[in-house]
């Protein structure tokens, strides 16, 4: 079970939103690359980054940071937000990210994801954010009607190494994750779930462990590591233990 530290990038800064809204931005660092070092130092063996600019633009904006970011850390980084063509994708891949994630695009061309997985095998993850159980796109500007176990059953055996799901209602306001919802997504697909959205403390990583959640890669952490209401030596004592 892996805990993914976040880093949320807004010009070229190290941020965490509050519900997705881009206008309700916390600085936490403005040395993205010294915060990747310090979760490395701290023991998290995974990174996860999100080039929110991109998101909305649909190509990257915050490339220097992101490559910083990859100088800096011994730790394999995945990284969504405005990734949506093949060569999106090789160029990232190719600079050394350990898999893309793939969100708006997995809703608009899902031909594209499938291909990607042919073509980068185990290096391609799905991103499916959620507003009220239904997928939102473009940044989580946008919902759409369909529902996220339906989107993710279009990528069975497509070999998607990981489908990141997000609540979007409890994104980076500390509400606990949406278990229930995410487990409910791990039991209907084959594909590994990384819960995502809302952790707040050590009783979400205690929640990890248990023995129902046992389908999931993992679950990704950023406000509540900023903050400091979760130690990270305790927390990963905790999944290690488990």
């Amino acid at each position: 079970m892996i805990l993914f530290p976040a880093i949320d990038l807004k010009d070229g800064q190290c941020v965490r939103l509050k519900l997705g809204d881009m206008d309700q931005a916390t600085v936490y660092n403005s040395d993205p690359a010294a915060q990747a070092k310090a979760f490395e130092e701290q023991g998290f063996e995974w990174l996860h980054v999100v080039d929110l600019d991109g998101a909305f633009a649909g190509e990257s904006r915050n490339g220097a940071a992101v490559e910083a970011i990859l100088k800096a850390t011994k730790n394999p980084v995945q990284l969504g937000g405005g990734i949506r063509t093949h060569a999106h994708i090789d160029a990232w891949l190719a600079k050394g990210l350990a898999r893309v994630i793939l969100g708006t695009v997995a809703v608009r061309d899902p031909a594209l994801v499938k291909e990607a997985c042919r073509l980068h095998p185990g290096r391609i993850a799905v991103g499916i954010d959620a507003k009220g159980g239904k997928v939102a796109v473009e940044g989580w500007a946008e919902a759409l009607s369909l529902g996220v176990i339906e989107l993710a059953k279009k990528f069975e055996g497509a070999g998607v190494a990981a489908i990141i799901y997000t609540d979007i209602d409890r994104d980076g306001v500390l509400a606990g994750i949406n278990w229930d919802a995410t487990i409910a997504l791990a039991d209907a697909v084959s594909i590994p779930v990384i819960a995502s959205g809302g952790l707040a403390s050590l009783a979400d990583i205690r929640r990890m462990t248990m023995p129902d959640a046992g389908k999931l890669e993992g679950a990704i952490s950023g406000r509540a590591l900023y903050d400091g209401r979760i130690d990270p030596a305790e927390a990963l004592t905790l999944l290690r233990a488990a």
